[in-house]
């Protein structure tokens, strides 16, 4: 049985500027999974560094409030709400509230640095 628990779970900040706590990675637990399983948070007044992934990307919004911007569209977030990202498409999260804007975020497959783009502003 695995289980893993938030806060045992290094913080790091991703490429993308999030706060990022990587709970499941096939390449990090002997798990038979294709896609990675993540905490983000953007905090409050903050902004992710637009980015685009080859792979597909859910977030699922768990607290906060702020605005998803998808290929130039951009939509208000709520807890409940789920993002599908498509590959390869221009994203970012805008949180202008006073708090946390936290998120569940699976990436399938995997998440891989290779495969991730940054772009610079």
């Amino acid at each position: 049985m695995l289980i893993r628990k938030l806060n045992d779970c290094e913080e790091f900040v991703a490429g993308d500027g999030t706060l990022l706590r990587e709970l499941l990675h096939p390449d990090k637990q002997s798990v038979d999974l294709r896609y990675s399983f993540a905490h983000a948070i953007v905090p409050p007044g903050k902004t992710s560094i637009p980015h685009a992934l080859k792979t597909s990307e859910i977030y699922y919004i768990l607290s906060g409030h702020g605005e998803m911007t998808i290929e130039g569209e951009t939509q208000p977030l709520e807890p409940g709400d789920l993002v599908y990202i498509p590959p390869g498409a221009k994203q970012f999260a805008h949180n202008p509230g006073p708090e946390p804007l936290v998120f569940i975020c699976i990436v399938d497959p995997a998440w891989r640095a290779e495969d991730e783009v940054i772009f610079a502003d």
